[in-house]
């Protein structure tokens, strides 16, 4: 990883219903770099991604991007930041207004920056050619467009003020595998041209070994597990992260079944919070959850075994 542009420390947020999301997650995103974030359904990924975007406060811990800590931001500052930190949602169904066509929609995004009017328009066919879009669908409404082109309009929005780091919260999951692949390459060549830097969140393995430069692990909002991409994939270091593995096809690896639901995170497990599910127990799993404990350069893991064969059950 090069220079550090976002870097989040000790993040928590428990919602009022008294659901802990997240807990002290601490994260770190270089310029140009891809980190994949992934997890299952409610392990506090896209709470983690709506904190880093400064959308959602956190109870505690702070986000700095590049530098500058937002919980010290004024509106006025917030909404200048915001020109440099985008998001492409996971449903754009949904976050595409249905009564704009697709010109006004990313116009929108470039007036709400201060873009001079004479040069939106030139600016959104710029960016439509740049996702593979042509400027006869600029005039187009969003329900006469496909998935694919929906998830290309919203990812030309987020670039269009040349923000340096894109959150994709589950950007492709609602995608069909072989445009999955259009978009990931599309992503991946937006990268190289741009040297933007995203935070890409989603529950598919497979998506995230094939777009990400590290990857982090969550599971019960916490970070269990931290490293480049092929050195995860080659050596996990903690259980969940081996089961995780196991279960992406294409893998070669012998399934590994865990037991057991995902524990809520309003009434979690004393200790560490995988142990409910873990086939690698011990009595110390009681006690407390472990700390992030380095196995290699770059690569940690929160688990008593770290370094040891036993955090890859057989």
């Amino acid at each position: 990883m090069g220079e550090v542009l976002l870097e989040a420390s000790g993040l928590t947020k428990t919602f009022g219903n008294g659901v802990r999301a997240v807990s002290d997650v601490s994260l770190t995103v270089g310029r140009g770099e891809t980190l994949g974030v992934v997890g299952e359904s409610g392990c506090g990924k896209s709470t983690t991604g709506k904190m880093l975007l400064g959308l959602l406060a956190p109870d505690s811990g702070s986000v700095r991007f590049d530098g500058v800590d937002l919980a010290g931001l004024g509106r006025r500052e917030m909404r200048a930041l915001r020109a440099r930190l985008q998001v492409v949602p996971q449903n754009p169904q949904t976050s595409l207004n249905p009564r704009l066509t697709v010109r006004s929609s990313i116009e929108f995004n470039l007036r709400a920056h201060g873009v001079e009017r004479a040069a939106r328009r030139p600016r959104v066919l710029e960016l439509l050619e740049r996702v593979g879009l042509t400027a006869a669908q600029a005039e187009r409404f969003p329900h006469e467009l496909s998935g694919g082109q929906l998830q290309r309009v919203a990812i030309a929005r987020a670039l269009a003020t040349s923000p340096d780091l894109v959150v994709c919260d589950e950007a492709v999951s609602a995608l069909d595998k072989s445009v999955q692949a259009q978009v990931l390459n599309l992503l991946a060549d937006l990268q190289r041209e741009t040297g933007v830097a995203f935070l890409f969140i989603s529950h598919d393995l497979a998506v995230v070994e094939h777009i990400s430069d590290r990857v982090a692990v969550m599971y019960l909002g916490r970070v269990v597990e931290l490293a480049p991409a092929a050195q995860l994939w080659a050596d996990p270091q903690h259980p969940y992260t081996a089961a995780l593995l196991s279960a992406t096809p294409g893998q070669g690896r012998e399934r590994i079944v865990l037991s057991g639901e995902l524990p809520s995170p309003a009434n979690p497990p004393s200790g560490c919070g995988f142990r409910t599910r873990c086939p690698v127990l011990q009595d110390v799993c009681s006690t407390e959850w472990p700390a992030l404990t380095p196995a290699a350069p770059g690569h940690s893991a929160a688990c008593v075994h770290v370094g040891e064969p036993a955090a890859v059950p057989a």
